[in-house]
């Protein structure tokens, strides 16, 4: 199987897009070659701005950019585009629901050696809360593909969540993609495994352990988080628990969303794997999200977890 990182997609994505919506122009703060908006500055030198490490601006620019009907996609590391330029993206992309997209690479504690100040573990908390903002995050180099064609065509500020670690390609070109729809990926009665992003794959493994030992998952995968898929997630909570998997923080991600459709809808017994309170370290991204229990290991022994306490 092999393995392609979800930023290697989208610069291949932006190409395609480049010969079929004119009006599609490409921001990046100097980091064209990393987050492979160079594949489209390549193409269309022309339609290619680097703003240079100013991530403010680069945002302000690409709002400018949407008035006059162009369809900007504004690109650099996660931990700069909704950090340093929080504000940009409120006040000036989200509050005036401009047509904006924000495709972040580096997401994630995968993205290894560079450490806690670049392993941004709080974005998709950042962007859910804002009005107006649309929240991806694809599982593979195809749904990537598909996402950003989908963000394209949205009208409104979409913020996608980019990988630097290449991940297992689980989908093939067959495979549909609908904004806001979650995806079931394995039915199953006894336990859900609500997943996103890289964390998809090891949801579709752990599937395969515990029905060695008898255990049915439902395994959903949900790629968009804001809007989230409550219909989904409410099927899911047929099962006797369900578990949320994340390469982010626990606090504001994937897992606060479920809950939320959860406490409010349809109690269920429910377990957040991610990242629990702390920031990331340098180290190779494997050993990494072993540290950090985003594992398959983890997800089989929380399941076990849950359905023993479902018994008592």
């Amino acid at each position: 199987m092999p393995k392609i990182a979800t930023r290697e997609a989208y610069g291949e994505a932006l190409a395609e897009l480049g010969e079929k919506i004119k009006d599609l122009v490409v921001l990046d703060a100097d980091l064209s070659k990393s987050t492979k908006t160079s594949v489209f500055a390549k193409k269309f030198p022309e339609r290619f701005f680097n703003m240079g490490i100013a991530e403010q601006n680069l945002m302000g620019v690409a709002a400018g950019l949407a008035t006059c009907g162009k369809i900007p996609f504004a690109s650099t590391f996660a931990v700069f585009a909704t950090g340093r330029a929080f504000e940009q993206i409120r006040n000036s992309i989200c509050y005036p629901n401009l047509n904006v997209k924000i495709a972040a690479s580096h997401a994630g504690i995968t993205v290894g050696e560079d450490g806690a100040t670049h392993q941004s573990i709080e974005d998709i908390a950042l962007m859910r809360a804002l009005p107006n903002m649309v929240v991806i995050n694809p599982a593979d180099a195809v749904e990537t593909k598909k996402a950003v064609f989908a963000a394209a065509m949205h009208k409104g500020p979409v913020y996608i969540r980019l990988g630097r670690h290449p991940v297992d390609v689980i989908f093939d070109e067959s495979y549909e993609f609908q904004l806001g729809k979650g995806v079931i990926l394995k039915e199953g009665e006894d336990v859900a495994i609500i997943a996103t992003g890289i964390m998809v794959g090891e949801a579709l493994k752990a599937y395969e352990e515990l029905k060695k030992e008898n255990i049915n998952a439902m395994v959903v995968n949900i790629h968009t988080i804001k809007p989230i898929d409550r219909d989904v997630i409410l099927k899911a909570a047929n099962c006797k628990a369900v578990i949320t998997v994340e390469e982010h923080t626990i606090y504001g991600g994937l897992g606060s969303a479920v809950a939320e459709v959860l406490s409010e809808e349809k109690p269920v017994l429910l377990k957040r794997i991610g990242i629990e309170d702390t920031f990331g370290e340098s180290g190779k991204p494997e050993e990494l999200l072993k540290m950090y229990g985003l594992t398959v290991d983890r997800i089989v022994s929380e399941a076990k977890k849950l359905l023993k306490l479902k018994a008592i």
